[in-house]
């Protein structure tokens, strides 16, 4: 190995040892990047969610030596060990760690959302350095793992003129959704399309309502405001359509809820807005003259990205695929090689998604399979147009996307024309009737179909369809008429792209549908083994691997065929029980009780002063609490179930199969 080649690793997971039961973390990932002198490269974006089967992964490494474990398997399949790294960002604990350096101007703004700024800002560095930029990382709340302190905001803004940010505190959208997430018993992304998906509103307030809502959290905690305006909107929407089910189409209940997430959805857009006009006016910038990025999980939502766009004429959306968690070790690292100066002289352009794990396991995958196969061929692009008309088809392809939306390479595929393709897709993925498929657009030909003419390569934005158009597409199209495209380019995804084009050779259309590759509550499929069990779990006739068309036979019976998902790599993290008990143990045998464990979690200062906040102290504090706070008990109960002993990791559905 030359000498001016190094490597990094990122990695945002709980930290090992002692912490591990009062420092959780979830959606655990690992970024490596390569180091020259003239370029930074990412190398390998890692989920572990795809290696362990846990959605939202938050098993804990709870040893040093299991940590090391895990990071030398996946170092191995880059032909790396752990003496290649030089140095580690995120995770205290790990060999060769190393504290995140903290821009100058950016003291006091939590690093979690600092890393969640810098994955959108730093994506293209020398963007970065000739342009502007209006960024804010907008999240639920900022994991408070890296502070010393309670931050006096939670959430980052900044603005960029040409590589010189400043930085400042901005409010979060994103309580107000995880609030109704939490009184509707809906995740953010079924209240999200349920939203646009129901035509039923009410009358109400919005900007009345949001007038003097701050949602900065740190040392004012956004939580009361939240859950009070999302308890108001459900009581108002509650009055007015009692006894009423406006939209038949949909339940009582779906008719409420898509009424009460039009006015948060309507709430979210105006705190954004607010971000806005507050950093241009602190940068002394136009929003037409600068890019923006919005990361954090709130970045997902495609209708606040689309209406900020069009709003204030932006440049373009600079948000990474894996905006939400999932991508903080990706920020983590991009923080620390802007803050160990590797950007002065060196550049870095993160093009694509496809930054996770290849396709390796094929051939092996093939004979698992084997009993279940007719037939295997070489692609052909006009088989696949065959394939695909009227029907549903698998198709994974090289690395797999970074984030939680499949753009390709791990997807389910569909004929955009057909009804009844929409409706195997969600039937397939046991998902609501009125869930929205995702369209994947030529990028030479969006335009004719939709409106909005920007690059969305990551399916981040909400394009309303032509309305000459939608008739011949909609298995695509949301109920209000528009659709969360992607575009692709020949260069980013040359077999997909190739394919797709003669699909439209055949059909006229330059669009497919897709979807992620995966069940309800399972992560997205990493390997060939988990896509062929999908195929073959759900009676899909034909399956892509690397472009290799594999036909899979119809006549199994239901009872022979795969009863759950393909087992993944949970002996990197099964068996831990006895560390875990071991661990939780010794803070109650340091005099610590079950709640003052949980007060922990979320109050750095009590960790970082331990001669003033003793046991006994965090006890007291901790009873006080909860005598106030009627939802402790409830949290309490949960911080017993994810991490105290009496669960054991084999329980967990991964490991069922």
């Amino acid at each position: 190995m030359t000498t001016d080649i190094s490597y990094a690793l990122s990695t945002y997971l709980t930290p090992p040892g002692e912490r591990a039961v009062i420092s959780p973390r979830h959606d655990h990932n690992v970024s490596l990047w390569r180091r020259t002198p003239d370029r930074v490269e990412l190398v390998r974006h890692w989920e572990l969610e795809r290696i362990s089967g846990q959605k939202h992964h938050s098993w804990p490494l709870y040893t040093p030596q299991r940590a090391e474990a895990l990071l030398t398997a996946l170092l191995a399949g880059e032909g790396l060990t752990l003496d290649d790294i030089t140095v580690s960002w995120g995770t205290p604990g790990l060999p060769a760690y190393a504290p995140v350096p903290v821009p100058a101007g950016a003291e006091g703004l939590p690093v979690h959302s600092l890393a969640h700024l810098f994955s959108g800002i730093m994506m293209d560095t020398r963007l970065f350095k000739d342009e502007n930029i209006i960024a804010m990382a907008v999240d639920a709340a900022p994991d408070l793992v890296l502070e010393n302190a309670l931050p006096p905001a939670y959430y980052a803004g900044c603005v960029s003129v040409q590589g010189s940010p400043r930085f400042a505190p901005v409010e979060s959208p994103a309580p107000l959704y995880h609030a109704a997430d939490r009184i509707l018993g809906k995740e953010p992304g079924t209240l999200m399309a349920l939203a646009s998906a129901c035509d039923t509103s009410i009358d109400f307030d919005a900007g009345a309502a949001v007038g003097d809502l701050t949602l900065l959290g740190g040392h004012v905690q956004p939580w009361a405001a939240a859950f009070g305006l999302v308890r108001t909107v459900l009581a108002e929407a509650e009055r007015q359509l009692a006894g009423q089910d406006p939209d038949p189409r949909f339940t009582a209940q779906e008719n409420l809820h898509s009424a009460v997430m039009k006015v948060v959805q309507e709430c979210c857009e105006l705190i954004a807005v607010r971000n806005i006009e507050k950093l241009c006016e602190l940068g002394g910038v136009r929003p037409q003259d600068c890019h923006l990025s919005i990361s954090g999980g709130f970045a997902l939502n495609v209708q606040t990205n689309t209406r900020l766009l069009d709003r204030f004429g932006f440049r373009s959306l600079l948000t990474p695929p894996c905006a939400n968690d999932s991508g903080v070790a990706l920020g983590l690292g991009l923080l620390g090689l802007y803050g160990t100066g590797a950007f002065d002289h060196a550049d870095l352009h993160i093009r694509t998604a496809y930054q996770g794990r290849e396709l390796t396991d094929i051939d092996t995958a093939l004979a698992e399979f084997a009993p279940f196969i007719e037939e295997t061929g070489p692609f052909d692009p006009r088989q696949f147009a065959e394939d695909l008309a009227d029907d549903v088809l698998v198709w994974a392809d090289g690395a797999a996307e970074m984030g939680p939306r499949a753009l390709g390479h791990r997807s389910l595929l569909g004929d955009p024309r057909s009804e009844k393709v929409k409706d195997l897709l969600n039937d397939h993925k046991q998902r609501q009737w009125w869930r929205p498929v995702a369209p994947i657009v030529m990028a030479e030909h969006a335009h004719d179909w939709f409106e909005q003419d920007r690059p969305s390569p990551y399916m981040l934005e909400a394009a309303r369809v032509r309305p000459e158009a939608a008739p011949r597409v909609p298995a695509v199209l949301h109920l209000d008429g528009t659709a969360r495209h992607q575009t692709l380019t020949a260069q980013d995804n040359p077999l997909l792209h190739r394919a797709i084009a003669a699909f439209h050779a055949a059909t006229g259309v330059p669009i497919v549908c897709n979807t992620s590759l995966n069940d309800k509550g399972e992560p997205i499929a990493d390997t060939a083994a988990e896509a062929l069990n999908f195929a073959v779990r759900k009676g899909i006739r034909i399956a892509y691997l690397d472009g290799r068309r594999v036909v899979l036979r119809q006549d199994v019976p239901a009872a022979q065929r795969p009863a759950g998902p393909h087992p993944r790599a949970t002996a990197l993290f099964a068996g831990q029980e006895g560390d875990r008990d071991a661990i939780w143990q010794s803070w109650l045998d340091a005099g610590h009780t079950e709640a003052g464990l949980l007060l922990l979690t979320g109050t750095p200062h009590l960790l970082a002063d331990p001669q003033t906040w003793t046991p006994n102290r965090v006890r007291l504090l901790a009873e006080r609490i909860a005598a106030k706070d009627p939802a402790f008990e409830e949290n309490l109960e949960q911080f017993r179930k994810d991490h105290g002993p009496g669960t054991a990791f084999g329980d967990a559905p991964a490991l069922r199969h």
